[in-house]
């Protein structure tokens, strides 16, 4: 039994070996079938393999990795690829090398003649260069290999501005919007109509042009300029409100807008928005030279003088500003200050009639009468209707005892001056000249012809229209005495007589005093060309900064 027991548990063993055991059914590997058809893909050559790595680099303005990878290029390709090379051109000219950049587009255009990119990116930097003669000749030989598109009649147009061709420029750039309209081309061309004193013409393409784009704020803000030039004050506002609602930082409609703020008066609105633009530009001479203005018509005369010491060292050759500080310290009694400002002001604009009479008058406070009768002369020659200069060289002769000369100047004073009811007369100018009248027995004389010339006027008026009713004729002869009788100021009849035309005994009059001659307003941004008020890297920033951000 015991061997028996001893035999089973062998069996098992082997049993279970033996279900262990697992055989593996060899099986045969089936290949693939191979498809039939199929081509490598084709490699780029040498000379084109990287353009597309660098154009990506270029585009986004990674100009270091840009230049590496246009170098390995030019090694492997011997100098032979021709958009390295022009790819590389660009970037010298973007980072202002203008001249190795010309050289490099000149080789592009050796290695493709009949390429016209290249010509004009070549003409491009003539142009840059101020080469206007070289750029057109590059531009028309562009469109003799290529088609004449849009971007050869605009650069054409803008040659022959440079060059003082306006008809040819302004045949180009219509020819440039009649192949596709852009924004540039509209304030090229209006920039053109304004040279030629043609600013009819420039408001009704900028109104073109604001239908094209409504939403653009240089546009708005150029039509609302040249609409605030022929004081048609609502539509400028309008124009300008809504390059602000679009732009709210736009610092040129602000000082748009400001500047007509000031000019109704309104100082501490406008200064309300010159603070806003000067924390946009402050570095704007313009801007700095309105502000003052805001503190001069407010009677704050040192915070004047403030502004327009630091508009003056920003542009020191603005014959404007100088023109403001010889007004302001002649104000403040400064008369060899204002002297020195004015004359340095008729160097930069000799031609301006309102200068030389603000010297006059600096220089009869500093007792030259030669001298000032020589500026009131010329001042006279210059600006023959200027009611300011007439009326201060009246006082100044009548202060002389030369009372016919005077006479003479007062009678040419109230002939040109405005009719209109609406007319914006300084009411100290015509106080002056009432006293004048009087002194010099100057006016009756005056108000009979000119009574004689309106009914002229009315009898011609008259016999053109139609004749109408006795009682309508009669009601408006009625209006017409009683629309005459509403103007006072100028007839000499109410006015106290004198019993000798001799002025001895008369008090001196003063000249016209500086308050009533008025400032003169920094350039507003022009039309499609603003300077931009970016501080320069030369000049050191000045510590005292004005009154303006203190109040």
């Amino acid at each position: 039994m015991s061997a028996s027991e001893e035999a089973l548990p062998v069996e098992k063993e082997e049993k279970s070996d033996k279900t262990n055991v697992t055989v593996v059914p060899t099986a045969t590997v089936q290949s693939k079938p191979k498809i039939r058809g199929r081509k490598n893909t084709p490699q780029l050559p040498i000379i084109e393999r990287r353009n597309w790595l660098i154009h990506r680099h270029f585009v986004r303005k990674e100009y270091d990795t840009c230049k590496s990878l246009i170098q390995e290029q030019l090694k492997e390709t011997r100098g032979q690829c021709e958009y390295a090379i022009y790819i590389q051109a660009m970037i010298m000219r973007n980072e202002g090398d203008i001249q190795n950049s010309l050289e490099l587009f000149q080789a592009c255009h050796l290695l493709n003649s009949k390429n016209p990119d290249n010509l004009k990116q070549v003409a491009k930097n003539l142009i840059l260069l101020g080469k206007h003669k070289g750029a057109l000749e590059c531009y028309n030989h562009a469109a003799e290999l290529g088609e004449k598109d849009w971007d050869i009649c605009h650069c054409l147009g803008v040659c022959y501005q440079f060059l003082k061709q306006y008809d040819k420029a302004e045949a180009s750039y219509q020819e440039a919007l009649s192949r596709n309209r852009h924004i540039v081309t509209y304030s090229a061309l209006s920039k053109l109509y304004l040279e030629k004193d043609e600013p009819e013409k420039a408001m009704s393409l900028l109104q073109k042009a604001v239908e094209f784009s409504p939403e653009n704020t240089e546009l708005l803000t150029s039509l609302g300029l040249l609409h605030l030039r022929k004081n048609n004050f609502h539509r400028a506002f309008e124009l300008l409100g809504q390059a602000l609602t679009f732009d709210p930082e736009n610092y040129k409609a602000i000082l748009a807008a400001g500047s007509l703020m000031q000019k109704h008066g309104d100082y501490d609105v406008a200064l309300t928005k010159y603070r806003v633009a000067a924390q946009k530009v402050p570095e704007s001479a313009s801007l700095w030279n309105n502000i003052a203005m805001c503190f001069f018509g407010k009677k704050k005369y040192v915070a004047a003088i403030s502004c327009l010491k630091r508009a003056n060292y920003l542009s020191p050759f603005d014959w404007r500003i100088l023109y403001n500080l010889g007004l302001l310290h002649l104000t403040m009694e400064q008369y060899a200050s204002a002297f020195q400002f004015t004359s340095s002001a008729l160097t930069l604009k000799p031609d301006h009639g309102p200068l030389f009479t603000l010297l006059a008058v600096a220089l009869t406070k500093l007792e030259q009468t030669e001298n000032a009768e020589r500026a009131y002369e010329q001042a006279m020659k210059l600006n023959p209707t200027d009611h300011h200069t007439m009326i201060n060289f009246c006082v100044f002769l009548h202060n002389q005892n030369r009372s016919k000369e005077a006479g003479k100047v007062l009678r040419k004073f109230y002939k040109n001056l405005p009719t209109e009811k609406n007319a914006n007369l300084d009411k100290e100018m015509l106080d002056v000249g009432k006293k004048l009248s009087a002194a010099l027995n100057v006016g009756d004389k005056l108000v009979a012809e000119k009574e004689k010339a309106s009914k002229k006027k009315r009898q011609k008026d008259g016999s053109r229209t139609a004749p109408s009713t006795s009682k309508d004729t009669a009601t408006s002869r009625a209006d017409d005495n009683a629309e005459g009788s509403r103007d006072p100021p100028l007839k000499s009849t109410d006015l106290p007589p004198l019993s000798s035309s001799k002025p001895a005994n008369l008090p001196k009059l003063p000249p016209l005093s500086t308050s009533s001659l008025r400032g003169v307003e920094g350039d507003l941004p022009k039309p499609g060309n603003v300077t931009s008020g970016q501080p320069t890297k030369d000049r050191p920033k000045t510590k005292n900064t004005p009154a303006l951000l203190a109040e």
